[in-house]
């Protein structure tokens, strides 16, 4: 029967392996361009493992990418989930101080930790689905908090494509951080995506736009009702 201390080492050799074979993942998209094009037997030979060892732990390559992807996702919810959390007047606090959103730093440097795999998958030569089921991620790890005290009238059709759009423009934000090098600090991209969740028309020439959101909301549900008589 093995010992504790033999359980521990072959764990921590697992980690390693995985690491390794994670790294050596990233590494070949960026080499070929192309996942589709990455091998086992590239990949192996990278990390400096067996084609066994690395059957041990995965069926094929996209068995790989599916468990890296899963394992980041489920990482990275934690955090979406803990910003989600973030109560308005402490959102409008921390505008006010020119601090980010509480919670954002933790998520972002999350991403920086895991940067050298998400770049390449979430790249043009990664994994297209990817990157929608970051969004999806976050969807649905916000959609519940957000509807919280929310105005009636913008609840329906106008609600889920607002948080769409959010999620989809913060997500883009990411992409374009990690395909940059993550050249701009941790705290200097939360407070970048704190506040551009927050610009209205016009805000950047000196001329904000104000209008009625709920009451624009009520007219779009307006439209449907009249859509559907027809």
């Amino acid at each position: 029967m093995p010992t504790s201390e033999c359980l521990v080492s072959n764990d921590r050799r697992s980690v390693r392996t995985r690491a390794a074979l994670r790294l050596a993942l990233a590494q070949e998209i960026d080499a070929t361009g192309d996942l589709t094009r990455v091998t086992v037997t590239a990949v192996t030979e990278r990390a400096g493992v067996t084609r066994r060892t690395f059957y041990s732990h995965y069926k094929d390559i996209p068995d790989l990418v599916t468990q890296i992807e899963n394992e980041a996702l489920a990482d990275l919810r934690v955090h979406v989930e803990r910003i989600a959390q973030c109560h308005l007047g402490h959102l409008s606090e921390a505008l006010q101080a020119h601090e980010p959103a509480p919670g954002s730093e933790h998520l972002l440097r999350a991403v920086a930790e895991r940067g050298e795999y998400l770049r390449p998958l979430l790249g043009d030569g990664g994994d297209p689905a990817f990157a929608e089921r970051l969004k999806r991620m976050a969807y649905d790890a916000v959609a519940g908090r957000a509807l919280d005290g929310i105005d009636v009238r913008a609840m329906g059709s106008f609600f889920d494509y607002y948080l769409t759009f959010a999620i989809s423009a913060e997500v883009g934000v990411l992409l374009r951080w990690l395909e940059g090098g993550m050249r701009e600090s941790v705290e200097a991209m939360a407070r970048l995506m704190t506040a551009l969740m927050f610009v209205r028309p016009g805000d950047l020439y000196g001329n904000p736009i104000d209008f009625d959101i709920p009451g624009f909301a009520l007219a779009i549900m307006r439209c449907e009702e009249n859509h559907d008589v027809r």
